[in-house]
C-alpha cells in the first residue's frame, strides 16, 4: 500500500492511473543499462515517478564531454564514477525508492544476474552488441525490453514484448562498427523521456506500447514517424520462442 507521503508526492500522476497504478510502480524493479545521455534522463523520470527499485549499471567515469547531455552529471562530478554521480542525485530527488548502483560492465557472464528479479529492462547504451545481450535475456526471462538510441538531432525507440512481437534483432540484424558520434543533449531528452514513458505504461498497464513499431524522431524538422516491423520467424534470438 502507498503511504500518505507517497499520495502527496505522486498526486498528479495518481490522477492518471489511480493508487493501484502507483502501487504497481512502487512494487516494480527496473534495470537501466547505462548512466549516460539516455540513462540519466530515464533514471531521473523513473525515480521521480516512484519506481520502487532502480538497478543502474555503468562502468564509466564522468568526462567534460559528457556534460552537454548527461543531465545528472555536473561540472563538479568530472572524474567521478557515473554510477556514484547518478545515485547521489536520485537519492536526493526521491529518498522513498531504492537505488542499486552497479559500477560493472554488462557481459555474457553477468547479464542474467543483473536482470534477475527485474520486471523490465531499459536500454540506455550506445552499442548494439550489448543491446543484443539485453534483448536475449529479456526474451529468456519473458520480460519487456525498452530500446532507445540517439545520434545528432535524430533518435529512435521501440519496445520488445517477448512472445508477442518482434525483438530488437528483428529490427536490426547486424551491428554497425562502434564510433564517436555527434549528439545534441535535447535529443537524449526526447528519446529518454519516451523510454521512461514506455516503462511507466508497461508497469501500470496504461496505453499501448511501441511493440512492433520503431518510433523515429527528427529534431531538425520537429517531425516524428514510426515504422512497423514484423517478427522474423528465422530470428536467431526470438525465432524459436513463439
Amino acid at each position: 500500500m502507498i503511504t500518505d507521503e507517497e499520495r502527496k508526492r505522486y498526486a498528479r500522476q495518481i490522477l492518471l492511473f489511480g493508487e493501484e497504478g502507483q502501487e504497481r510502480l512502487k512494487g516494480a524493479s527496473v534495470l537501466v543499462a547505462g548512466a549516460g545521455g539516455l540513462g540519466t534522463v530515464i533514471s531521473l523520470y523513473l525515480a521521480a515517478a516512484g519506481v520502487g527499485r532502480l538497478r543502474i549499471i555503468d562502468d564509466d567515469v564522468v568526462d567534460e564531454s559528457n556534460l552537454n547531455r548527461q543531465i545528472l552529471h555536473w561540472s563538479r562530478d568530472v572524474g567521478r564514477p557515473k554510477i556514484a554521480s547518478v545515485r547521489e542525485k536520485l537519492v536526493a530527488l526521491n529518498p522513498l525508492i531504492r537505488i542499486e548502483a552497479d559500477p560493472g560492465r554488462i557481459g555474457e557472464e553477468n547479464v542474467g544476474e543483473l536482470a534477475r528479479g527485474c520486471d523490465l529492462i531499459v536500454d540506455a547504451l550506445d552499442n548494439l552488441p550489448t543491446r543484443y545481450l539485453l534483448n536475449r535475456v529479456a526474451i529468456d526471462r519473458g520480460i519487456p525490453f525498452v530500446h532507445g538510441a540517439v545520434r545528432g538531432f535524430f533518435g529512435q525507440a521501440t519496445t520488445v514484448i517477448p512472445r508477442n512481437g518482434p525483438c530488437l534483432r528483428c529490427f536490426f540484424s547486424a551491428s554497425p562498427p562502434r564510433e564517436i558520434f555527434p549528439i545534441v543533449g535535447a535529443t537524449c531528452g526526447v528519446i529518454g523521456s519516451i523510454e521512461a514513458s514506455e516503462a511507466i505504461k508497461l508497469l501500470t498497464g496504461q496505453g499501448e506500447p511501441l511493440m512492433g513499431r520503431l518510433f523515429i524522431w527528427d529534431g531538425l524538422t520537429g517531425g516524428a514517424d514510426s515504422i512497423v516491423i514484423e517478427r522474423n520467424p528465422s530470428c536467431s534470438d526470438c525465432g524459436g520462442s513463439q
